[in-house]
C-alpha cells in the first residue's frame, strides 16, 4: 500500500499531464486555421482544465496541495510537448493532430500506471477511470480527424 505522500505524488503527476494537454490543446487552437478543429481543441482544453481541478481537490483531501497551472517539465511528456510545439510551428493540421495523438497516448499510459495501484486510489478510482475514458475518447476523435486529413 502506498503512503499518502506517494498518492499525492501520483495525483500531482496526473495534474501535470492534464495541464500539458490543456496547454497543448489551447496552443493547437491558436495554430490551426480550421474553425472545426479550433472548436474541438478548445473543448478538450476546457476538459483538461476541469480534470486538473478535480485532481487538485483529491490532492487537498489527502493533505497536499497543487498550485500547478501548467504542465510538467521533465520526462517523456516534456519531449512530447516539444514535438507538439514543433508541429504547431508548422501550422499543418495533420502534424498538429499527430503530435496531439502522441501526447494523448502518453497521458493514457500515465493514467494506466496510476490505475495499476488502484488499491491506493480507491477513494478516487472512479474519477481516474472517468478521466482516462475522457482522454481515450478525445484520442479517438483526434484520430478520426487525422484520418480524414491524410486520405
Amino acid at each position: 500500500m502506498e503512503t499518502n505522500r506517494e498518492i499525492i505524488s501520483d495525483l500531482k503527476g496526473l495534474v501535470n499531464i492534464v495541464n500539458d494537454g490543456k496547454e497543448g490543446y489551447a496552443t493547437a487552437s491558436e495554430a490551426t486555421d480550421s474553425g472545426e478543429l479550433k472548436t474541438v481543441f478548445l473543448k478538450y482544453a476546457a476538459q483538461r482544465a476541469d480534470f486538473a481541478d478535480e485532481l487538485k481537490e483529491h490532492i487537498a483531501q489527502h493533505g497536499g496541495d497543487s498550485d500547478n497551472q501548467e504542465g510538467g517539465i521533465l520526462g517523456a511528456l516534456h519531449r512530447t510537448w516539444i514535438d507538439i510545439k514543433q508541429a504547431l510551428n508548422s501550422k499543418e493540421d495533420a502534424a498538429i493532430l499527430s503530435a496531439i495523438e502522441t501526447g494523448e497516448k502518453a497521458a493514457i499510459e500515465k493514467y494506466d500506471k496510476v490505475l495499476e495501484n488502484y488499491g491506493s486510489h480507491l477513494d478516487h478510482i472512479v474519477l481516474l477511470q472517468r478521466q482516462r475514458t475522457g482522454i481515450l475518447e478525445a484520442l479517438k476523435e483526434i484520430e478520426t480527424y487525422h484520418l480524414r486529413l491524410v486520405r
